[in-house]
């Protein structure tokens, strides 16, 4: 099977991350999840143009600043292994816009515990938190079950 290429952001402004509810896709893996935005790579794009294009069709913003934080590898027993590419951004123009993969809410940083999301989502929002150096973050699923993630090569508790 061939590897999935895909972008994710948080957008910043102020204390809170603009998340999707992902709540609007039949047959949508992360139904019920609040995730960042972005998508998967089409033909020819770099992680950059992914990123912008995907915010922006997902949120009708622009972003005018951005920051490349590392590098999520998801490996599955359920589908292909995806290689994420991992942003923040603290800088965007333009109007917020409905999306046609959920809802859009700003949500408070310190709250994201409380949100029902991926267990590995957790695990690189507090690298994101602690502002950790580019990072390389390997987590392993069985079924909906993360059972192993690793940083930067180190095996990390869970």
């Amino acid at each position: 099977m061939m590897p999935i290429l895909s972008t994710l952001c948080y957008i910043q402004r102020g204390g809170q991350y603009l998340m999707l509810y992902r709540n609007a896709k039949k047959n949508d893996l992360n139904a019920g999840k609040w995730i960042g935005v972005g998508g998967k790579f089409e033909d020819g794009e770099s992680p950059e143009d992914c990123l912008r294009r995907e915010v922006l069709e997902e949120t009708g913003l622009s972003l005018t600043r951005f920051a490349f934080r590392g590098i999520v590898t998801f490996v599955s027993d359920e589908s292909p292994t995806e290689y994420m590419h991992l942003f923040t951004a603290d800088g965007f123009e333009g109007e917020l816009t409905c999306c046609d993969e959920g809802t859009l809410a700003w949500q408070s940083m310190d709250r994201l515990e409380q949100l029902p999301m991926w267990v590995g989502d957790r695990v690189f929002l507090r690298l994101l938190a602690q502002n950790a150096p580019f990072f390389s973050l390997k987590l392993v699923y069985q079924g909906s079950k993360l059972v192993q993630a690793w940083l930067n090569g180190q095996k990390m508790p869970l």
